[in-house]
């Protein structure tokens, strides 16, 4: 989690010990703070590295006026757009992307890319991560 955010986030239970991703051989489980989001990894497309974003758009919980897709954001550098199959639940919605702003983007993104999940780094003026 990154500094700045800090406290303000602190305010909606959003600390390290309860803000992260899991990836697991069969699953994916999301924390952040008293929200939880759990899926099955077949019902991930795809994924997309997006950012970086102004930090008003990116911290906190939100769900994206222009189409709909919801974030769990703890930092502006950047996040993964996961893109499912099957809408998942992310309180109070039910929405076909979650966007995670995990410290470390293309670590994740390799470990998706190892678990057969295609994607692209679309971040602007950044290193692309291959597809």
């Amino acid at each position: 989690m990154r500094m700045p955010w800090k406290l303000a986030l602190m305010l909606w239970g959003v600390r390290p010990s309860t803000a992260y991703v899991d990836l697991m051989e069969d699953r994916l489980q999301i924390r952040y703070g008293p929200w939880r989001t759990a899926t099955r990894l077949d019902n991930v497309a795809r994924y997309d590295i997006t950012g970086p974003y102004r930090w008003w758009a990116a911290i906190g919980p939100r769900r994206s006026v222009r189409n709909g897709d919801f974030s769990y954001g703890t930092s502006a550098h950047g996040g993964v757009c996961l893109t499912f199959h099957r809408a998942v639940r992310c309180w109070p919605v039910r929405p076909t992307q979650l966007t995670v702003t995990v410290d470390d983007l293309e670590g994740f993104a390799a470990a998706l890319q190892a678990a057969g999940i295609p994607g692209a780094d679309r971040r602007r003026s950044a290193a692309r991560v291959p597809s």
